[in-house]
């Protein structure tokens, strides 16, 4: 795969900043295996909030050595007050090893990513997209499996519910991200046109689908009987998704 970047957006000075701090002692640990650090996910995105979202790091090592994973767990910075950091550690033997297994998470890393220190260990990736299809229907699968399940369970109280479509968000736009390319188009840097085009392609409601983007995005604390229909439009219109995915080719 040739490694293509989305239109992403630089972050603050002060959050980068914040990133070279956080990640000075994690470096140290590492020492002399420590290849490369890259800041990937939504605070490449336009509207990153880092009161609420976290901050992912990718992290990547020649080897990660039990001695080496307990100086880490020693050293690792604390992230209670924003700016907060999620780090995923990784050898290169295991990114390269993992392709097959997780195409979905390391094509949305390869086209989005920013490196902040070391050498760029990404850039010649080559991600299969054999069972590309497989994998997103999975996913799809599951979180709709999810979605029911939390549905049953909260709406009596559906006040929870907004919790439930926060957490699940970006990870249905990454899912969404996936279909188009599954239908041969580049995904737009913005979420709504995503989950607009996916609507349009699989000729689903784009109002239903845009409800869990809508809530995340906006910071106000929504009615439990606010969240009722979107939930429900959004749970109707993923059903309807994973109908028009089934059909598709494996490829």
């Amino acid at each position: 795969m040739e490694a293509r970047t989305l239109s992403r957006i630089e972050p603050a000075q002060d959050l980068l900043a914040a990133s070279r701090r956080w990640l000075a002692p994690v470096r140290a640990a590492i020492d002399r295996d420590f290849l490369a650090a890259y800041l990937t996910g939504s605070v490449l995105v336009q509207g990153f909030d880092p009161e609420r979202s976290e901050i992912n790091v990718l992290v990547v090592a020649r080897q990660l050595t039990p001695a080496t994973l307990d100086t880490l767990a020693q050293t690792l910075p604390a992230s209670k007050k924003a700016p907060r950091f999620a780090p995923l550690f990784m050898t290169q033997a295991q990114i390269e090893k993992s392709l097959d297994s997780f195409p979905i998470e390391w094509i949305e890393i390869q086209e989005q990513h920013l490196l902040i220190e070391g050498q760029d260990t990404l850039g010649n990736l080559q991600v299969p997209r054999t069972y590309l299809r497989l994998q997103c229907e999975h996913e799809l699968r599951a979180k709709l499996i999810l979605l029911r399940q939390s549905y049953v369970l909260s709406a009596a109280r559906p006040d929870r519910l907004e919790g439930v479509l926060r957490s699940t968000s970006s990870g249905f736009a990454t899912l969404f991200r996936t279909l188009l390319r599954l239908a041969g188009e580049s995904p737009p840097a913005d979420t709504a046109q995503v989950i607009e085009r996916v609507a349009d392609v699989h000729r689903l409601q784009a109002e239903g689908l845009l409800g869990i983007y809508l809530v995340r995005a906006n910071p106000r604390r929504y009615r439990g009987n606010e969240l009722l229909p979107i939930y429900r439009k959004f749970l109707a219109e993923i059903e309807r998704l994973v109908s028009a995915i089934d059909g598709m080719p494996v490829s």
